[in-house]
């Protein structure tokens, strides 16, 4: 069996390359955690069960176990959209390269406290906001930047310099990746910020503390796109009834916000697709389609996770999904700085599970940035969803023409409405390094 441990991808200076020397179990980080929705604790009993919670999270989700994830050299993977063999050291290191260019976004501890509460972290039950605000920076970083090729775009996205001489077409590329991040930082003024996340949670049911599904912080992401002015030339569409009505989506691209330039024509659009792929567990006649999905370049990845443990899925090698993992305890960032640190806003360990592994619900993402795009988008779609060598009898989801109101379907749905797709339906702390994986 022939191995290899490619070297990790160091942020900083373009060229600045060196092997992070981390070995065994790391030291557990102190957290803050204080119980939702409860004022704090004056007696006894209550200030001792703050201390046992502090305890069991710092455990739970402050050490890491050095572990390995083997990669087959005999097969593709693919990474949102990018095709990667790995055949030589050259492609091996463009993978790393593209991988931590990811935003990785996880629990956070000692930030200032949700409004309301006394939390300041969100260790326990933020998972699941934390994967939709991966696949939000994502989007953000398509729209900004577009999908730049992994070696320019890891050399030149992450340096401490304010310019790109090697990319003179994509200026102050530093500059837009920190500002992504302060706009989704932990800050009550950040738009895309936990916080913010949390109050717009409210009109949904839902309070810091509470578990969030897939279907839920799609909604809340749209209501926190609308309510923003840092992008007024995106857009987030959610599907309604496990179908995409390309009326819909269209007329959020035609539409021209008085913010925006005018000699921009329309606006560009998040696609968001909440949808159940089975009863009780994933039904695997879906593996397919959900890795066609993650071949295309238009794709955002995938909200999901294992039941109750939320993560963003960016990829997948043969049946394995590659995923990014909210569930580590870090502290608390000021993004306020100019030269905030970066490190711990990015993973060089990736991981991977049997796609079979999967629940059921998950939200899929995608990306149109014009009309053009959209339609090239549905083509590619509907070819995906109704191939004659699919397995499932209905598909994923539908794309139907016309508006949602045309079918009697109402803006936002319950929970209720996100039928299984097998039912017929209506049409940095230290981390272990990216040495760490191996290459079979």
């Amino acid at each position: 069996m022939n191995s290899v441990s490619p070297s990790a991808t160091q942020y900083g200076s373009p060229e600045g390359r060196r092997r992070r020397n981390l070995s065994g179990l790391h030291d557990a980080p102190q957290m803050g955690y204080q119980g939702a929705g409860r004022d704090v604790a004056t007696d006894e009993v209550d200030k001792l069960k703050s201390k046992l919670l502090t305890a069991w999270h710092s455990v739970k989700y402050g050490w890491t176990v050095k572990m390995k994830t083997n990669f087959n050299r005999s097969t593709p993977l693919y990474l949102l959209g990018k095709r990667y063999f790995f055949r030589n050291e050259d492609e091996i290191e463009q993978f790393q390269q593209d991988f931590v260019s990811r935003v990785w976004l996880t629990y956070r501890r000692d930030f200032p406290a949700l409004e309301g509460t006394q939390l300041t972290t969100d260790c326990g039950w933020g998972c699941m906001i934390r994967s939709a605000q991966m696949m939000f920076a994502q989007a953000l970083l398509m729209h900004l930047l577009h999908r730049a090729s992994p070696t320019s775009h890891s050399r030149h996205l992450y340096s401490r310099t304010a310019s790109c001489p090697s990319r003179p077409q994509v200026p102050h590329q530093g500059h837009i990746h920190r500002d992504i991040l302060r706009w989704l930082s932990d800050r009550p003024d950040a738009p895309f910020g936990l916080h913010h996340m949390v109050k717009l949670g409210r009109s949904f049911g839902k309070k810091a503390g509470d578990w969030y599904g897939p279907s839920i912080v799609a909604h809340i992401l749209r209501k926190a796109l609308e309510s923003s002015p840092q992008v007024p030339e995106l857009s987030v569409y959610v599907s309604q009834d496990c179908t995409v009505y390309r009326a819909d989506v269209e007329q959020l691209l035609d539409t021209v916000d008085p913010r925006v330039d005018t000699t921009i024509a329309g606006r560009a659009v998040i696609i968001l697709i909440p949808v159940r792929l089975g009863g009780e567990n994933f039904n695997p006649v879906y593996k397919q389609c959900i890795k066609e999905f993650l071949q295309m370049p238009s794709c955002l990845g995938i909200i999901g996770g294992k039941p109750k443990h939320s993560l963003y899925f960016i990829g997948y090698q043969d049946n394995h999904l590659l995923y990014l993992d909210p569930h580590y305890s870090q502290t608390y960032v000021d993004t306020r700085t100019d030269d905030f640190p970066l490190d711990t806003f990015h993973c060089n360990s990736p991981r991977k599970m049997s796609i079979v592994k999967m629940d059921p619900s998950c939200t899929i993402a995608f990306y149109a940035r014009n009309r053009a795009d959209f339609g090239a988008l549905c083509d590619h779609l509907t070819k995906v969803l109704s191939s004659p060598s699919a397995e499932e009898k209905y598909p994923v989801f539908s794309i139907s023409e016309g508006h949602a109101q045309e079918f009697h379907v109402s803006e936002v749905l319950p929970l209720s409405a996100y039928a299984p797709a097998h039912r017929k339906r209506s049409t940095l702390a230290q981390r272990p390094s990216s040495d760490e994986f191996e290459f079979l």
